[in-house]
């Protein structure tokens, strides 16, 4: 009798936290369609939440990676991406535990600490980053969308971050491949 109790109040509790995420808008779109680059973008979505931290630790974009890996270097080519409550500086940077499969974006305002207030626009401005093919391949294999929290800069932060939002990689890296085999085929055909 108490295990089907757990069990019951297990499973509500995990449709309550399916249902949180589902209502989450998109922040965050995840462009991945020039070789070894990323620009992640805000869009007009509404933060899930309210909540204050450092950009010394960021939000984060989990699983966009599909699955651990290597660590990143990035070079950033340009950027404001910030949060909506926020003043850009002009330098957002990424960042990558090894062996994780999120994505960390940190330091990008002069405010002493970055906000989010629920039903308000989470996000502005964007970034766009040179990144190593390695990186941009485990990028290509990896998730179409995900969950962003804040503060956080790695998996294990997840658990006591803030849902904020969404993100979505467009195009697809589905697509990309395709894109890509389809140039490939056509230049194989005008070289014969």
């Amino acid at each position: 009798m108490c295990f089907r109790k757990l069990m019951g109040l297990g499973i509500a509790l995990a449709v309550a936290t399916m249902a949180s995420a589902a209502r989450a808008e998109i922040v965050l779109e995840v462009d991945l369609s020039t070789p070894n680059q990323i620009t992640i973008s805000s869009t007009t979505g509404l933060s899930a939440a309210t909540i204050s931290g450092s950009d010394n630790i960021g939000f984060y974009l989990a699983n966009i990676f599909g699955a651990p890996g290597t660590g990143l270097s990035d070079t950033l080519v340009s950027g404001n991406l910030t949060h909506f409550n926020n003043t850009s500086d002009n330098s957002p940077d990424l960042f990558r535990f090894s062996n994780n499969a999120g994505l960390n974006v940190f330091s990008y305002t002069n405010d002493a600490n970055s906000t989010f207030t629920a039903g308000t626009r989470a996000f502005t401005g964007s970034g766009t980053w040179n990144i190593a093919a390695l990186t941009y391949t485990e990028l290509l294999g990896g998730s179409v969308s995900g969950n962003v929290y804040f503060p956080a800069d790695q998996d294990v932060d997840i658990s006591t971050a803030t849902l904020i939002g969404q993100y979505r990689v467009i195009p697809e890296p589905t697509s990309l491949a395709l894109l890509g085999t389809g140039v490939c085929i056509t230049l194989a055909r005008k070289r014969r």
